[in-house]
């Protein structure tokens, strides 16, 4: 990477715009965006073409513990004894699947996306991954990376 941008805090539009306008269709640099999943970035964007190339999700996702999502844990665990999933995972696991689709836009997008985190290899995990993702490879070494991007994009 030529470039590393990174989401601050606070935002004004501006920066916002800015960070935004930095993902080129013809990039002359490759760029490198950090971006907190669930964030301001993470609903109403299009980075469609070779603008975005990429997706690396580290986490799952879960929201922040809190008031609101413990009483609907509590009402779940009374009703159903899922209140862990409805109040804290479902959620995480749409923050990942809406920051995976910034990848892919439409039918003519390539890209890929990487999870980061063992947790995604759990069952309750890997049965919320849509159909197109059951072809996904595990890497167990980092220096695997470049070789299996190399791969891809080859490939593609």
């Amino acid at each position: 990477y030529d470039k590393i941008i990174i989401q601050q805090r606070s935002m004004t539009e501006k920066e916002r715009e800015d960070f935004l306008l930095s993902f080129n269709e013809q990039p002359d640099v490759t760029l490198l965006g950090f971006a907190v999943l669930g964030g301001i970035f993470s609903e109403g964007i299009d980075l469609v073409g070779e603008k975005l190339s990429g997706a690396i999700i580290v986490g799952v996702g879960l929201p922040q513990i809190c008031d609101e999502r413990d009483i609907i844990k509590d009402y779940f665990n009374r009703t159903n004894k899922m209140g862990f999933e409805y109040s804290y995972r479902y959620p995480g696991m749409n923050r990942v699947l809406q920051a995976a689709g910034r990848v892919i836009r439409t039918e003519r997008d390539r890209g890929f996306i990487m999870l980061i985190d063992d947790r995604f290899l759990q069952r309750c995990y890997l049965e919320m991954f849509p159909e197109e993702w059951s072809n996904y490879m595990r890497v167990y070494a980092r220096s695997s990376v470049q070789k299996i991007l190399d791969g891809f994009w080859l490939h593609t």
